[in-house]
């Protein structure tokens, strides 16, 4: 039995669940989120407990038990509390700024580049970060990337779009000839 798939997801009293087949809907305070399951996972909802099982012991079943659980876990925290992705912006003069609910970004080069706003994801900017947070953590992951392709950062000064923890490995730039050689 997956160690993460047996475990049993609570269910908050502001959050609805709805079953209907394999057809899963999630209803909260930050939205609505539904999610189609495969036919050899099978859930149940108790009470206030969803649970997750699965209908054969096939490797493709058991590989899916755990995803499963994790998944509906993920849409009742993201209905309750919401997911969010904070992105740093490093190098001089590159800021980030909202245009309506469109986020525009100047980034180095010769245009300012717009990211245009998605249903059920927020956009924010403070200082030189972008805070991007919505119900579906897929959803705000996808968009938060997509964000950072935009000028991802580069190994010899770290300018570029970056998340906030994360760590730009550095390389060392040009360097003088060895001392002892002679041309």
């Amino acid at each position: 039995m997956s160690k993460i798939g047996k475990q049993p997801i609570e269910i908050p009293e502001s959050v609805s669940v709805n079953l209907v087949e394999n057809d899963l809907k999630v209803s909260g305070p930050k939205g609505q989120l539904t999610f189609r399951f495969r036919p050899e996972i099978q859930v149940e909802i108790q009470d206030s407990i969803v649970k997750v099982g699965r209908r054969t012991d096939t490797k493709f079943a058991k590989s899916l038990h755990g995803l499963t659980r994790s998944l509906i876990a993920n849409m009742v925290k993201g209905v309750v509390s919401g997911h969010q992705k904070v992105l740093e912006l490093v190098g001089v003069g590159y800021r980030a700024q909202m245009q309506g609910e469109n986020l525009l970004l100047n980034v180095g080069y010769s245009h300012p580049v717009i990211i245009e706003k998605v249903a059920g994801i927020e956009f924010e900017t403070k200082e030189n970060k972008i805070f991007v947070s919505g119900a579906d953590k897929a959803l705000v992951g996808e968009i938060a990337a997509t964000i950072r392709r935009v000028r991802p950062p580069e190994p010899y000064k770290g300018k570029g779009i970056k998340y906030q923890q994360e760590y730009i490995r550095r390389k060392a730039g040009k360097t003088l000839k060895a001392a002892g050689s002679t041309q």
